[in-house]
C-alpha cells in the first residue's frame, strides 16, 4: 500500500484515459458473452423480440445521456455513485453504489464461466466437471485480477486490444448478413415466426436490457478520464449507440434468417450461423472470438469492480479502508475483496446441491443494476437537469425493474440493506 498521508478524498487522481480508451471500456463492458448468445433466447418471441430491442436500446442511450449530464455537471466527483450520494445522502448513494457493485460481482462470476465454457471448444478438460469449470474461471478471474492491479492504464490499453478483436466476427456477421440482403432477401421472410405478444413484451425487454447492461462503465470510473465533462458523454453515447446498432442487426439477422426452433436451440447460436453459411472452420473461429469477448468483458468489469467502491470511499460513502490504493493508483482492498466474492460464488456453483447459484446471480444481476440508473435519475431531477430525460429515463428503470420478476426484485432490496452497517462505519464529512 501507499505511504502518502493523503487520504482518498483529497489524493490527486491520475487521469489516464481519453475518449478512446473510455470508449472501449463502454463497448467492452457490453460486448462481452452476452451477444453470442442473444439470438437464441430472444428467438422463442419473434417479433417481440424485435420490439423489445426498439425499446430496450432507447432506454440505454435515454440512461446513459443522463449519466453522462450529471458526469459532466459534477466533473470533479469520483462517478455515478458518488453524485447520487451527494445529491440524495449518503444513504442512497451508499445502497445504490452497493447493489449495483454487488450485481458487477454476480455478472463477473458468470462471464468467467462462460469464457471458460467457450475456451472448452479447443481444451475439453476445461468443462470435464463441474470443479474443473469452476477453477479455471477462478483462474481467471484471479489472472485480469493481477493485470488491474498493475495499474489502471495497464488494463485500459487490455481493454481496447480485445475490443478491436472482439468486433472482428460481430463484422463477419454483419457481413454474411449484408450478402444475404443483397442476394437472398427472400430468406429473411422465409421462415414462420411468433408475431407480436404484448403479454410477452415486458419479459422481451429485460432480457434485451441485460446485455446492454455495461453504457454507464465511463461515468463510473469519470475520475480516470481526462476532460470527463466532454469526454465521457462523447464515449458514453458513441458506446452505447454502436454496440445497440450491432445488437439489432446481429440479434434480429440470425433470428430471421434462419427458422427460429434452430436458433433457439443453439448452444452458440452465432458460431451456429456463421458455420452455417462459412463452414465448420469459421464457426469454430467465432467460438475463439467469443472467448476473447468475455475475457475482455471481463477485464473491463473487475477493473469497475474496484473503481465503484473506490469511488464511493472518495465520497465517504464507505469506510476509508476500501478507498485505499498502492502506489499505482489502485484500489488493491477493494479489487481483492470483489474478486475474493466473485470467486466464492464461482466455486459454490461447483458444490452438489448448489449448482443453479450462478443461475441466480445472473437473474438479480438486472436488478441489482437498475437501482444505479434510478439513484441517477431521481438526483438529475433534484438537480434540474434535463428534466423530461430524467423523468423519462426514471419510468424506463421502474418498468426494467419490474419486469425482472417479483422474486429478483425483492432480492435485490435486500441485498441492498446488507450494506447499511457500512452506514455507520463511514468517516465524517469534512
Amino acid at each position: 500500500m501507499s505511504g502518502s498521508d493523503e487520504t482518498p478524498a483529497n489524493r490527486p487522481v491520475a487521469r489516464p484515459f481519453g475518449v478512446w480508451t473510455a470508449a472501449a471500456l463502454v463497448v467492452g463492458g457490453m460486448i462481452g458473452a452476452g451477444i453470442f448468445v442473444m439470438p437464441a433466447q430472444l428467438a422463442p418471441y419473434g417479433w417481440t423480440g424485435t420490439a423489445a430491442w426498439a425499446t430496450a436500446i432507447p432506454g440505454a442511450l435515454l440512461l446513459a445521456f443522463v449519466l453522462s449530464r450529471l458526469a459532466a455537471a459534477r466533473p470533479d466527483a469520483s462517478g455515478a455513485v458518488a453524485i447520487v450520494g451527494d445529491v440524495l445522502g449518503p444513504m442512497p448513494g451508499l445502497l445504490v453504489g452497493w447493489s449495483y457493485w454487488v450485481g458487477i460481482c454476480a455478472a463477473n462470476a458468470i462471464i468467467a464461466v462462460t469464457a471458460v465454457r467457450y475456451g472448452a471448444t479447443f481444451a475439453p478438460a476445461l468443462t470435464a466437471s463441474p470443479l474443473a469449470t469452476a477453477v479455471a474461471a477462478t483462474t481467471l478471474v484471479w489472472a485480469l485480477t493481477a493485470l488491474n492491479l498493475g495499474g489502471v492504464k495497464g488494463a485500459g490499453r487490455f481493454q481496447v486490444l480485445t475490443t478491436v478483436l472482439k468486433l472482428l466476427p460481430l463484422i463477419a456477421v454483419v457481413l454474411i448478413l449484408a450478402g444475404l440482403a443483397v442476394t437472398d432477401t427472400a430468406r429473411f421472410g422465409a421462415h414462420a415466426h411468433k408475431g407480436f405478444v404484448p403479454a410477452e413484451f415486458t419479459t422481451a425487454l429485460t432480457l434485451a436490457f441485460f446485455p446492454l447492461v455495461g453504457f454507464e462503465a465511463a461515468c463510473l470510473a469519470a475520475e480516470r478520464v481526462r476532460d470527463p465533462a466532454r469526454n465521457v458523454l462523447r464515449a458514453t453515447l458513441f458506446g452505447t449507440a454502436l454496440t445497440g446498432l450491432l445488437y439489432v442487426i446481429i440479434s434480429n439477422g440470425v433470428v430471421f434468417a434462419l427458422p427460429e426452433a434452430t436458433v433457439a436451440a443453439a448452444g452458440a447460436p452465432i458460431a451456429m450461423f456463421v458455420e452455417t453459411f462459412w463452414g465448420r472452420a469459421a464457426g469454430v473461429s467465432v467460438a475463439a472470438f467469443a472467448a476473447i469477448a468475455a475475457i475482455g468483458c471481463l477485464n473491463g468489469w473487475v477493473l469497475m469492480q474496484g473503481e465503484v467502491p473506490l469511488g464511493m470511499a472518495r465520497s465517504r460513502l464507505v469506510p476509508a479502508a476500501l478507498g485505499r490504493t498502492s502506489d499505482r493508483d489502485v484500489p488493491t482492498l477493494a479489487i481483492l475483496i470483489a474478486s475474493a466474492f466473485t470467486s466464492f460464488l464461482i466455486l459454490s456453483g461447483a458444490i452438489p446441491g448448489l449448482t443453479g447459484v450462478l443461475t441466480f446471480m445472473l437473474q438479480l444481476t438486472t436488478a441489482a443494476t437498475v437501482w444505479l440508473y434510478v439513484g441517477a435519475c431521481v438526483a438529475a431531477l433534484r438537480l434540474k437537469i434535463v428534466l423530461p430525460a430524467a423523468f423519462l429515463g426514471l419510468g424506463f428503470s421502474a418498468w426494467v425493474l419490474w419486469g425482472s420478476g417479483m422474486q429478483a426484485l425483492l432480492l435485490s432490496i435486500l441485498l441492498m440493506l446488507t450494506a447499511v452497517p457500512l452506514y455507520w462505519l463511514r468517516p465524517p464529512k469534512v
